[in-house]
């Protein structure tokens, strides 16, 4: 017989009841077949798992050895039936999400932490992409929803829920030659026409929002991390979201531009967005909501 489901349930019960007429009750059993079941369990196993007397029954130090190893195993058992459940009421097994990099991925985490903690079993995919691919991504059927800025326009095939605000703000090296030569050579937002642009963008899509676009010469690449770098090391500028420059203007790595003719802060809104003909699924549903608080 050794352990199963069925007996991890009723040695933890006598464990905590202390005495097999106890666990019976809780097990809603008769006393003998709890008693016949132990003594079962410990013939197979070889060894005793717990001392009788007339007045208690106490476990063994066999048996407190295997008491933490048991709850662990009926612990997941119990998560197990839980999701096996969720998942006939509708849970995907699943949730998969796109998301650009150039955004505030704070929320996101907390969202899918307190998901996480809701559907301990569910798999949870976040691929990190471009705009561009981050939404084909979402039409081609490989994530279930996607994080990214909102367009220019509505696309009809696509539902969306607004879940915040980023900020762009354009930002260069400290020592880039621009800004070393005088007169200085960025003094209005039209200057950066003619200077070098670093952009977050797909390496095969052409680029679709042309807020991204300034620079009359540009280069791209698909990581934030290294648009940063680049920008950095003097190879350009870049309008990347404050929140995660911010670390890197205070350290005096990256200079914020100051234009003369306007505020040199560009705030897009945030959307989840998923495909108007497959509703989403009940954690997708509850991450968007997380989201939009």
């Amino acid at each position: 017989m050794n352990f199963s489901s069925d007996n991890i349930e009723l040695f933890l019960a006598v464990l905590d009841r202390g005495s097999f007429s106890a666990a019976a009750r809780a097990l809603g059993r008769v006393p003998s077949a709890v008693s016949m079941a132990v003594g079962n369990l410990e013939a197979e196993l070889g060894y005793a798992l717990f001392e009788r007397t007339h007045r208690e029954t106490r476990p063994t130090a066999l048996a407190l050895a295997l008491e933490p190893h048991a709850r662990m195993i009926a612990a997941q058992l119990g998560q197990l039936q839980v999701h096996a459940l969720e998942l006939s009421q509708g849970l995907e097994s699943t949730l998969a999400i796109s998301v650009v990099p150039d955004i505030d991925h704070g929320p996101l985490l907390t969202a899918i932490k307190t998901i996480s903690e809701r559907y301990p079993l569910l798999e949870v995919e976040v691929l990190s992409a471009p705009q561009e691919e981050a939404l084909q991504l979402l039409h081609s059927g490989r994530v279930s929803l996607c994080l990214a800025f909102a367009g220019l326009a509505v696309d009809p095939q696509q539902r969306f829920q607004n879940i915040g605000m980023e900020s762009l703000v354009a930002t260069i090296s400290p020592q880039h030659p621009a800004l070393q030569r005088q007169p200085r050579q960025i003094a209005y937002l039209e200057d950066l026409v003619n200077v070098r642009q670093i952009l977050v963008a797909s390496r095969d899509l052409p680029i679709t929002d042309t807020r991204a676009l300034i620079g009359k010469a540009h280069w791209r690449t698909d990581s934030l991390g290294m648009a940063l770098e680049m920008v950095e090391a003097g190879l350009g500028w870049g309008d990347f979201p404050l929140s995660r420059v911010a670390p890197l203007l205070e350290a005096g790595r990256l200079l914020r531009l100051d234009f003369k003719n306007t505020r040199n802060e560009l705030q897009l809104p945030v959307h989840a967005f998923w495909r108007h003909n497959q509703p989403l699924q009940k954690a997708a549903q509850e991450l968007v909501r997380h989201l939009g608080i």
